[in-house]
C-alpha cells in the first residue's frame, strides 16, 4: 500500500521549490497572514513618501544637502527595491537637483552581489546611472572599529 503524500510549493528566490512529504511526517501547513502585494506598488510607495512618520519629507531633507546615502539590503533579501528606489531618488533630486546620492548595499557577511543580481534588484537604469557602494565585511580597509559587544565581539 502506497503511503499518502502531501505536495508542497514554497517560494524561494526567483522561483518555487516543490516536492512531497509523507502525511505521517507532516506536522501542519502554515500560511502567511501578510496582505497580498499591492496592485500598484509604485503608487503605494509614493503615498508612503507623502506621509513620512516622524521626519520631514525627503524633498525637504535634501534641500541644502551635499550628499545623501540610502542603505539597501543585499541580493539575499526580497525587498522590492525596483519599486522603492525610483520614487526616493526622484524626491531627493526634486528637493536638491545637485545632491550626490550613494546607494550603500548592506551585505553584512554575505558576498557582494553580481551586476546581474543588482539589475534584478534595482533595474538596469539605477545600476547604470547611480553610484552604488557595496559593503565588504572581509575588507578591513572598509571597516571602522566602533566598540566591543558585551559578548566580546568587535
Amino acid at each position: 500500500m502506497k503511503e499518502e503524500q502531501t505536495d508542497f510549493a514554497i517560494p524561494s528566490g526567483e522561483g518555487v521549490v516543490t516536492g512531497s512529504v509523507a502525511r505521517r511526517n507532516l506536522l501542519g501547513i502554515y500560511r502567511t497572514n501578510l496582505p497580498p502585494p499591492a496592485p500598484d506598488p509604485t503608487a503605494e510607495v509614493e503615498a508612503a513618501l507623502d506621509r513620512p512618520v516622524g521626519s520631514k519629507a525627503l524633498e525637504e531633507l535634501a534641500k541644502g544637502a551635499g550628499t545623501a546615502v540610502i542603505i539597501a539590503s543585499d541580493h539575499t533579501r526580497p525587498v522590492p527595491s525596483k519599486f522603492l528606489f525610483p520614487p526616493m531618488l526622484a524626491r531627493l533630486r526634486q528637493g536638491n537637483p545637485a545632491v550626490r546620492i550613494t546607494i550603500l548595499i548592506a551585505t553584512g557577511c554575505h558576498r557582494a552581489p553580481t551586476r546581474a543580481e543588482l539589475v534584478r534588484k534595482f533595474g538596469e537604469e539605477i545600476v547604470a546611472n547611480e553610484e552604488i557602494a557595496i559593503h565588504d565585511s572581509r575588507d578591513d580597509a572598509m571597516l571602522v572599529h566602533a566598540g566591543t559587544l558585551p559578548s566580546g565581539g568587535e
